[in-house]
């Protein structure tokens, strides 16, 4: 009869001991993933606004946000970059820098940006227009 009580108590130790081990490990994991997208607090401009400063592009943004931020057509940043636009819409800068270019670190990144660049070149910015009275 010690012996089975011996043997719970010790399986009881062991199975606390197993758990909390098990909480440790999930509980650093959300830890590192919250800590992960503490930086990502940049949102595309109030609607009418066009971002124009293209070092705020960061790897973990994705290709419809840059363009949404940007105004520029994703299209167009898919074909700079040479790469299908149905398989990797929702894919990461360097998700994609990964897939397609992985000797070249930061290529994506930098080929948007001077896409970008060059796109606000080429399209002469539109001043916001004020907002006109109904006529009488």
């Amino acid at each position: 009869m010690a012996g089975i009580r011996t043997r719970q108590r010790w399986m009881m130790i062991g199975l606390i001991i197993i758990g909390i081990i098990f909480t440790a490990f999930f509980g650093m994991r959300a830890f590192r993933a919250f800590k992960k997208f503490d930086g990502h607090g940049h949102r595309p401009p109030p609607q009418g606004k066009v971002e124009t400063d293209v070092e705020l592009i960061r790897d973990w943004m994705t290709i419809p946000f840059i363009a949404r931020t940007y105004q520029v057509s994703p299209e167009i940043i898919f074909e700079a970059l040479n790469i299908p636009p149905q398989k990797d819409h929702d894919k990461s800068l360097k998700t994609i820098n990964d897939e397609y270019f992985p000797d070249q670190d930061g290529f994506v990144v930098s080929a948007i940006k001077e896409t970008i660049l060059a796109n606000q070149a080429s399209v002469p910015p539109t001043a916001p227009q004020p907002p006109t009275a109904p006529a009488p």
